[in-house]
């Protein structure tokens, strides 16, 4: 159910009690405190993405983890299905100023458990502890992005959760390379929670101003205790089913067959129907974040190990060759959200996900000694042009999609879609790279030997990936429904 203009023209009208002209834009005057306080948010994410991804080979190494690289990332994901989920609800209920509160929170103290973890079991539970925060912060943001703004205004708002990408993409990877290098990686996990403080005082008076209060039907403020549930079982599943993956022996298939089944009946009650067979309109839409997102991101997960561990890359390097990526997203987005792009918007994310395809199968040429190391920098910033076309259009459609009181519980499935692919193919990915022997590479002193090269595991994981993201370009020809949105 599309939101309609009515409610868009009410809320302007209300947030305009002057003058009209300077309440145009995210930045104007009625705006401006909420679009800086929401946009510092993304900015804080942003920063721990970036300079996590930089240190976490490092962090591996030191742990003896290098097996469990991809637990790392998907033990992230995991938790966040569950976050997501009950930052639906609770944004619906009750407002999503307690859920954002909430999730930073949680997403600090993630940060510190994995910084002073002994072992790389505790450093995956400190990343779980990030994703229950990263999962409610998300979502409740997109309830805010829904209540605040207009319809008009959704596309540029979401071009500047993108922009906010672009300084700790440049910055991230420098600062967290050096940071490593000269402190340990420690310092890169126990640094970030200092940055808390500023999105907080700027967003939550604003929030609370604006977007606070529930809207679920007939004022009910209480929990659907089924979504709850369900919401267990798609973290409980998922779970199981990455652990299944990087175990490879026979006795790991009880697990695994537990995890799918409850992941099964998870996915049919959470998310919209036919999203697993694309149907038009919505399904579409969430199934297009999730594939986008999932092959994307279990792709980018390896390339700073590939770049260390087969080019012999310092970490500052290898984050810096994902640099230019967040630039690049924006500019994506910022297309999406020019008015004149509006009715291109379908065809702008089949060219967006074509470009996601070739970036993915363009990373692994750089196994061969031959191609400059520097093809990966070149190759990404075009995947993630494609990306900022395609994840911030889909965005887009969703809320325009969904009623008021709907918006909390179809932003959660656009996120589940978007986590539960990514943990989906990280553990495909990750199985694939332990069974071809990724787990024993080592450090560059090693790699140059030759003695711990596994170029296979790498290209057995982002050959595939590249294949799903050519599955996408296919799903952007059904987001609109027959009649269009």
């Amino acid at each position: 159910m599309a939101v309609s203009e009515s409610r868009d023209d009410a809320e302007v009208t209300a947030l305009s009690p002057g003058s009209r002209r300077g309440d145009e834009g995210v930045l104007g005057r009625g705006f401006r405190a909420l679009s800086v306080g929401i946009v510092s948010v993304v900015v804080l994410i942003a920063f721990e993405a970036t300079a996590v991804g930089t240190a976490m080979p490092v962090a591996a190494r030191e742990l003896d983890g290098v097996s469990l690289y991809a637990f790392a990332f998907s033990g992230y994901f995991t938790t966040s299905l569950f976050g997501m989920v009950l930052s639906g609800q609770w944004s619906d209920r009750r407002g999503p100023l307690g859920p954002l509160t909430g999730g930073i929170g949680a997403f600090a103290a993630g940060l510190v458990v994995a910084g002073t973890a002994g072992g790389m079991w505790l450093f995956v539970v400190g990343r779980a502890v990030q994703g229950l925060g990263g999962g409610l912060v998300i979502v409740a943001l997109y309830v805010v992005v829904g209540r605040a703004y207009p319809e008009r205004l959704r596309p540029a708002i979401m071009a500047g959760f993108a922009a906010a990408w672009v300084v700790p993409s440049v910055v991230g990877p420098l600062a967290a390379g050096a940071v490593t290098e000269q402190l340990g990686w420690r310092w890169v996990f126990l640094g970030i929670p200092v940055l808390v403080v500023v999105p907080l005082g700027l967003a939550l008076p604003q929030i609370r101003r604006r977007a606070s209060g529930a809207v679920a039907a007939g004022g009910d403020a209480s929990f659907d205790r089924r979504r709850i549930r369900l919401a267990l079982g798609i973290s409980l599943g998922a779970g199981l089913l990455q652990y299944a993956a990087q175990d490879l022996r026979w006795v790991s298939l009880l697990p695994g067959a537990a995890g799918l089944a409850l992941l099964v009946a998870a996915v049919l009650g959470l998310l919209p129907r036919g999203t697993c067979r694309a149907a038009r309109g919505l399904p579409s839409v969430v199934l297009l974040r999730g594939i986008a997102a999932g092959s994307f991101i279990a792709a980018e997960s390896f390339v700073p190990l590939m770049l260390v561990t087969q080019r012999g890359l310092s970490p500052t390097l290898a984050g810096l060759s994902l640099a230019a990526g967040g630039a690049t997203w924006a500019a994506g987005s910022w297309v999406q959200s020019r008015p004149r792009a509006e009715p291109y918007r379908e065809r702008l994310m089949t060219v967006g996900m074509a470009l996601v395809a070739a970036a993915i199968a363009a990373a692994p040429s750089v196994l061969l000694d031959a191609v400059p190391a520097w093809t990966v920098a070149v190759a990404w910033g075009f995947g993630c042009f494609g990306m900022g076309l395609v994840i911030a259009s889909t965005s887009v459609l969703l809320l325009k999609l969904s009623a008021p009181e709907e918006a909390g519980a179809n932003s959660a499935a656009l996120q589940i879609s978007d986590g539960l692919s990514n943990v989906l193919l990280l553990a495909a990915g990750g199985a694939a790279f332990a069974a071809l022997g990724g787990g024993t590479v080592t450090d560059a002193a090693t790699e140059a030997s030759g003695s711990g090269s596994r170029p296979a595991a790498f290209a057995a994981v982002f050959l595939p990936m590249a294949g799903v993201a050519l599955v996408g370009a296919w799903v952007t020809t059904r987001v609109r429904g027959r009649q269009g949105p």
